[in-house]
């Protein structure tokens, strides 16, 4: 009986191991999928600046706009520039409108200090103030241009001192990186940004920017001469007549026969001078 007993006992826990040993395990948990992040939106490229910004620029953030003086001292090449701006007080008028104005802008085309040593010698010194006025004014356009926007304006391009094509002539020519400016007097190149916000742009350029009207001269219609000349015939004329008076002088003297000429009419008298004489 111990043993029977021993038998299915033993028995029992055979079968309990095969069954333990042939279980399957239980199924993993199924992973949770990465979310793959969303691509970011590819952003359009800014419009690449046709000129560069020079190193002595300051940086808008610090710069205060409406200070054109400490923008441009800050460059340290523009004194005669500065000068100008300050003896016509157009400095004055270009801080105002920055400060007054909502919209629109200016845009300063600045000549360096080389660019005015350069000109011929006694140049600005022989130039009046409404002519100072004016090459300063020329230098100025009454709207803001980005560094990138020069191909956009408009031949010839409007300056504060006009926009006449025959005396104040501005044309820009922009290709590649390289913008020209021509005045018919000068070629000029922009070398570069001195300092540009939304609302002022200087720029440098070579040379300065000499309006064409400085060179136009008018030349004024030749007076009359203050006597008539006697035209040959009438010249003539009045010889002959000269020399006939002279010989009907000397033929009543002479008591010869005179001949008169009267508005085109022949008079011929016998000169009796010399018969009443002897008669008397």
């Amino acid at each position: 009986m111990k043993q029977a007993t021993l038998f299915f006992f033993s028995l029992f826990l055979l079968l309990s191991s095969t069954t333990m040993a042939i279980s399957p395990a239980p199924a993993a948990a199924p992973k949770a999928t990465a979310k793959t992040p969303p691509t970011p939106k590819a952003t359009a490229p800014s419009p690449k600046p046709l000129v560069p910004t020079i190193p002595q620029s300051p940086d808008s953030p610090d710069s205060v706009p409406d200070d054109i003086t400490r923008i441009l001292k800050k460059a340290k090449m523009f004194s005669v520039l500065i000068r100008l701006l300050k003896t016509t007080e157009i400095m004055n008028n270009i801080n105002s409108q920055l400060i007054t104005a909502k919209s629109g802008g200016i845009t300063i085309l600045a000549p360096d200090d080389s660019a005015f040593s350069n000109l011929k010698a006694g140049f600005l010194n022989s130039l009046n103030e409404g002519q100072k006025i004016e090459l300063v004014q020329f230098h100025i356009l009454p709207e803001f241009v980005s560094s990138s926007n020069f191909d956009s304006l408009s031949n010839p391009v409007q300056t504060v001192a006009g926009k006449d094509p025959a005396r104040l002539p501005l044309n820009v020519n922009a290709l590649g990186n390289s913008v020209n400016i021509s005045t018919g007097v000068v070629n000029a190149t922009v070398l570069g940004v001195v300092y540009s916000d939304n609302k002022l742009g200087i720029y440098h350029v070579d040379k300065v920017l000499l309006p064409l009207d400085f060179f136009i001269t008018n030349k004024a219609p030749a007076s009359a001469p203050s006597t008539l000349a006697k035209s040959p015939k009438a010249a003539k004329d009045n010889s002959s007549e000269d020399d006939q008076e002279e010989t009907n002088q000397h033929q009543n003297k002479s008591g010869a026969v005179s001949v008169v000429s009267i508005g085109g009419a022949t008079l011929m008298s016998l000169a009796i001078a010399l018969v009443a004489t002897m008669l008397s």
